[in-house]
Parts: C-alpha cells; sequence; structure tokens
C-alpha cells in the first residue's frame, strides 16, 4: 500500500536541558545545551535521519520553546502538520546531566504542560491514514485525555492498513509512582500501571521494552514470565532490550531462555551517556522493521543506533544518519570511545547539517577597513550603513532559500543581530581584516572562547591570505591558527567557511589554489564551506574541486568572491565557475555596495536611494548566477 509517510510517532515533545560538565551532580551544573526531547519526538529525528519519511503527534506551547520545537523538527525532516500549538500551556521541560556511566540526574517539568493536553481532536484520520505506521510511548498513556488521544491514532491506523508498535518507555514518576526527584528512576512495581498498560497490549503488532519495562507489562519481575503475561494479550513482535548483552525478538511462543531469541550484532563501544539510547535503539528498530528487513538485520541497525546515542552528548543529536551508518558498518570500530573518533564524527557532523543551501546567493558587506576608510565614516554611520545592506538583502531574498549575507560584528552588529531568524544564510567574519599572518579580531578572545556567544546560525568566516610559495614558519604559524578556529567552531556547533585568496601574496598557477585546499586538510581543517577566487581556466577549477573531493566529498561546496570586480567581469567568471556542480553561489560585496557607500557617507544619497541601488545590484547579480547556472546544466541545450 502506497503511504505518503513511513512512521507517525505520537506524544511528548519537549525541551531537554542537558548539563554540559559531565560527573558532577545537578546541583553543580553550570551551564546546559539546548535539544529537543521526549521519547517520540526523538524517534521521529531518528527515524528521519536515518531517511524514513517520519511526522510527529504532540502539543506544544506558543511561546518561545515551543517555536524551537517546531523549528528543530523541521530542520531534522519530520512533517509537523500534527504539531499542534496549545495557547495556554508551557512546553515541557527536561533539566538532565551525566553523572557517570549509570547516573543521570533528572528532573522533569511537565506540571500541565502542552504535550500532555493533546486530546482525541487533535488527532487527524487522514493524517494518520497516509502513514505506514504509528509508533505510541507509555507515558502517553498515564493520563486519561493523551490516552485517549492515543488510542484513537492505533485505531484508525489499523483500520487504514497500517502498521502499529509501542515504546513501553516506563517512566515512573510520570506515572505518579514515584517523586519528583526520582527522574532517572525506571522500575517501581504498580499494580495500576500493569493494569494500564495491560489493557491496550492488543492493538500492537511490535512491542519494545527493557527487562524491567517487560517487568511492569507482564506484572512479574520474572522476565520470561512477564513476556510470557505479554504474549498472553498481544500476538506482536516482542523486542527485549538487554542492555551491554543486546536485544532480543520473539515473534511466537516465549522460550526457556532470552538468549533464544532473535539477535543481532553487538558493538563494543564506551558508554558515556546512557540517556536516549532507547530511542535511538528504536529508530533503527522501526527503519528495519518498515523495510521489510529480517529482525537480525534490524536489531543491528538498532543496536548501532543504540550503540551512537549512548557514546555521545545529548539524545537526538547523537543519532546516526543512514550514510554514517553504512559508514560505521564498513570501516568498523575504530576505538571505543566514537565521540572521540575524528574520522567518524566528521561524517556525523557533515551528513546531519540542516538547511537546504544548494544554491547560496550572498551579499557581503563584512568589510570593515574597507569602509572605515572612506571619507565621512564613523563607527555610528558604518553600523547604521551596515544596516541598509540588510534591508537590501532582505528585500532582494523576498522570504525565498538560497539568499546569504556576510556581517561583522564590529561595525555591523545591529544589522547581524537583526538578521537572525530571518533565514538568510549568515557568515561573519573573524580575521582581523588584512592581517597576514592571521590575527583574530579582539572579541573573539585569547581562548576562542566567545563562540559561545554565537547564535547557532552563524557560519564562522575566515580569511587566509596564504600562497604554496609561503616559508616554513609562515605556512606553520597560519595552519596553527585556522586549525585553533575551525576547532573552537566545531565544538561549539558552528558551520565553518574558509577563503584562502593567493593573488594577493604571489603569481597565480592552475594548480595554486588547489594545493592550498590540500595543504589545508592535511592540517587536519575541513571547512564546511570554501570561498575561493574566480580562475580564469577550467583547469584551474577543476583542479581545486578534485583537491576538495579527494578529501571530504561532503562539504558543502564553494562560493566565488568578487574582489571589486566590474559587473561584465563577474559575469565572466560566473559562466565559468557555474560549470562547477561544487560551485553554490557567490559572494559578492564591493560591486554591490561600494558606490552607495561612498554617496551616503558624504550625505549625497539618501537610505532609500542608497537601499534601492544596492537591492538592485544584488538582484542583477542573482540573475546573473542563476542564467550562468541554468547554461551550464547539462540538459541546457
Amino acid at each position: 500500500m502506497n503511504k505518503r509517510l513511513d512512521v507517525i510517532t505520537i506524544g511528548r515533545a519537549g525541551v531537554d536541558l542537558y548539563g554540559a560538565q559531565i560527573g558532577g551532580r545537578l546541583e553543580d551544573m553550570g551551564s546546559f545545551d539546548k535539544y529537543i526531547g521526549g521519547s517520540p519526538t526523538n524517534m521521529a529525528c531518528g527515524t528521519a535521519r536515518l531517511g524514513m519519511r517520519s511526522a510527529l503527534i504532540s502539543r506544544v506551547g506558543d511561546e518561545h520553546m515551543g517555536r524551537f520545537i517546531r523549528e528543530e523538527l523541521v530542520r531534522h525532516g519530520v512533517e509537523v502538520a500534527g504539531v499542534k500549538t496549545d495557547p495556554d500551556r508551557l512546553s515541557a521541560l527536561v533539566i538532565l546531566g551525566i553523572r557517570d556511566q549509570e547516573q543521570f540526574p533528572l528532573i522533569f517539568y511537565r506540571e500541565n504542560c502542552a504535550d500532555m493536553a493533546l486530546c482525541e481532536d487533535d488527532v487527524d484520520e487522514d493524517f494518520v491514514a497516509s502513514a505506514r505506521a504509528v509508533v505510541a510511548t507509555g507515558t502517553h498513556l498515564a493520563h486519561a485525555t493523551p490516552r485517549a488521544a492515543v488510542l484513537k491514532a492505533l485505531r484508525l491506523a489499523k483500520a487504514h492498513g497500517g502498521r502499529t508498535a509501542l515504546d513501553i518507555d516506563y517512566r515512573p514518576n510520570l506515572w505518579g509512582v514515584a517523586g519528583h526527584g526520582d527522574g532517572e528512576s525506571r522500575f517501581v512495581e504498580s499494580a495500576r500501571v500493569t493494569e494500564s498498560l495491560q489493557e491496550v497490549l492488543p492493538l500492537f503488532d511490535l512491542i519494545v521494552g527493557t527487562e524491567e519495562e517487560f517487568h511492569i507489562a507482564g506484572g512479574t519481575t520474572d522476565t520470561l514470565e512477564a513476556l510470557r503475561a505479554v504474549r498472553a494479550l498481544s500476538d506482536a513482535t516482542l523486542v527485549c532490550k538487554r542492555g551491554p548483552m543486546g536485544a532480543a525478538a520473539f515473534e511466537g511462543a516465549i522460550p526457556d531462555s532470552l538468549d533464544d531469541g532473535q539477535t543481532g550484532p553487538g558493538f563494543p563501544i564506551e558508554v558515556f551517556n546512557v540517556l536516549g539510547a532507547g530511542d535511538g535503539f528504536m529508530s533503527g528498530l522501526l527503519k528495519g522493521w518498515l523495510d521489510g528487513e529480517d529482525w537480525p538485520v534490524a536489531l543491528k541497525y538498532a543496536n548501532a543506533c543504540g550503540a551512537f546515542a549512548v557514546s555521545r552528548h545529548g539524545c537526538t543529536p547523537a543519532y546516526p544518519s543512514w550514510e554514517e551508518l553504512q559508514f560505521f558498518f564498513e570501516r568498523g570500530i575504530v576505538r571505543p570511545d566514537l565521540r572521540n573518533d575524528a574520522e567518524l564524527e566528521q561524517v556525523h557532523w557533515a551528513t546531519n547539517r540542516h538547511g537546504d543551501w544548494s544554491t547560496l546567493r550572498t551579499f557581503a558587506f563584512d568589510h570593515r577597513m574597507q569602509l572605515e576608510e572612506m571619507a565621512g565614516y564613523t563607527p555610528e554611520k558604518g553600523g547604521a550603513f551596515k544596516e541598509l545592506c540588510l534591508q537590501a538583502a532582505l528585500e532582494v531574498q523576498g522570504g525565498q532559500g538560497g539568499y546569504g549575507i556576510l556581517c561583522d560584528n564590529r561595525i555591523g552588529r545591529a544589522a547581524l543581530h537583526s538578521a537572525s531568524g530571518s533565514g538568510l544564510w549568515i557568515g561573519r567574519p573573524t580575521e582581523d581584516p588584512g592581517s597576514r599572518p592571521i590575527r583574530f579580531e579582539p572579541e573573539l578572545g585569547e581562548d576562542l572562547g566567545q563562540f559561545r556567544e554565537w547564535p547557532r546560525e552563524n557560519v564562522v568566516k575566515l580569511l587566509v591570505f596564504c600562497h604554496p610559495d609561503d616559508d616554513a614558519t609562515m605556512r606553520a604559524l597560519q595552519e596553527e591558527r585556522v586549525k585553533r578556529l575551525f576547532t573552537a567552531a566545531r565544538r561549539s556547533g558552528l558551520e565553518f567557511l574558509l577563503e584562502v585568496i593567493p593573488s594577493k601574496v604571489g603569481p597565480v598557477e592552475d594548480d595554486t589554489t588547489a594545493v592550498l585546499i590540500q595543504q589545508f586538510y592535511d592540517a587536519g581543517v575541513y571547512p564546511d564551506w570554501w570561498k575561493l577566487e574566480p580562475f580564469r581556466t577550467e583547469a584551474a577549477w577543476q583542479r581545486a574541486v578534485d583537491a576538495i573531493e579527494r578529501n571530504d566529498p561532503r562539504t558543502r561546496g564553494i562560493v566565488v568572491l568578487g574582489l571589486d570586480a566590474p559587473e561584465a567581469e563577474l559575469a565572466e567568471s560566473f559562466a565559468l565557475a557555474a560549470t562547477q556542480p561544487l560551485v553554490k553561489g557567490f559572494a559578492v560585496g564591493r560591486t554591490i555596495f561600494a558606490d552607495a557607500a561612498r554617496a551616503w557617507m558624504r550625505g549625497e544619497m539618501s537610505d532609500a536611494e542608497a537601499v534601492a541601488q544596492m537591492a538592485g545590484r544584488f538582484a542583477r547579480l542573482c540573475r546573473i548566477w542563476d542564467a550562468a547556472r541554468d547554461a551550464a546544466r547539462p540538459d541546457a541545450a
């Protein structure tokens, strides 16, 4: 049966504030990383990363955290038509930390939260009918109103030929059988909870849980007897998770030993964080189950996704992409602490970046020195002019994708901050203008610690004046600083753009930039973006592209810079650059703003005239680029 969606999860959607310090009490945590959370939300994202068409049914608040949840789901590729906005309740919140391999202090803030108000009216029949499977978790069966919504979704799924799955996901304090301070507790006996779960077990085709979760579902702490009690009520395939011993699947009668179930290979990795492991496991299992794989293969996916989860910080951010999973299977384990496996982490980073930037038309007004040298310039005027530049960029963008800006924080702070949330790609320079060897902007601090203050949507941009003929001292110094900046950016979750300009240093041949690109990869720098000079020959472009793809086939791509060239000259360079698919667009500045800036600084041009001139020039360059790209397509003829 052809369905629009593969899987819909239903239930909790909240924000996880994860303690950034490892090994201490939650009382002593000083800073937190923010992620989306809740088992159904994690599973929706986890399956989407594995290439499935995933959706969530839940509620979020009409506030900042609710919008964050919704936007982050979209960034992960999760369908949000089933996520309702509750005007009266706040989004759920969890504060948690990592004490050691076993302890994870955790506090749920879920009193009358938005997702617990999920009701039957929130479940649309056509939406449920569009999915191959609906997946529920135990928490939303604990209260009458969300329970009714979950049961409606399950029955609709069955009525429309869909499959159903349950992750028991037993949280005693969310069932009211443990206190607020017992968030990490995973098992408390309760006849009431057992009875409530057993009422719904017949509705499922797949039931998944730990041994303790099957204990609560089966009403006994004898695991085999608990599985038999569940089997008496349900014909579902039962998958019992056994921690480091893997998991076992049971399609029929329960045997006399858990070892007699169907199993998949395990992965001996270092446990760093047990939180979210079950949701990662479930994501991999759902991928195999819905793809029609046999249980050993499905369990292989599940065990691997669980291994990734326990090896990294956070829940959703830890889950692998499908490409990453295949890389892991093919290459194997190089070191058991996966989060410190540089090659694997690069694949993880590169295959889980958000946003479609297959085209990038960029208005670059991050210039500082060039403005400061203009007649009439003052810092106040400079900042005001950059706000006009932003207006021009937004006018051309018109709410469409594929547009960006480069803007600094020194002169252009107001414009930089105003651009946040606009949908523009935002690059932000870090170099002291004109410096060689590289010096960083003082605002970054000696330890580059100021990245913690940057919005996550900002891209770290660094311009390096370098040449293959640089002496060993200059090359070593510049490479060390580039690597340090790249490492700090990656640690802060920021993409990195490296701009190299050799023509200002020495003569340029067809292989000059390609040599520089290889040198930076050899130094351990893997830019998300490259910003390169416009080459004059096809051979120069091909050598640069080959150097990038040889080292990093998953790079975002290249943008070509302008170097204050006239529009006609840029059109010629665009035509050549556009023949390379790895070139995604351009980043041009002075060609667009220089005339307006000089006139405006002298008081010879009004704000509106400056915006109009810059918007017109930017729009023309965008049309020239788009035409060049269209002409370069294989089917252009």
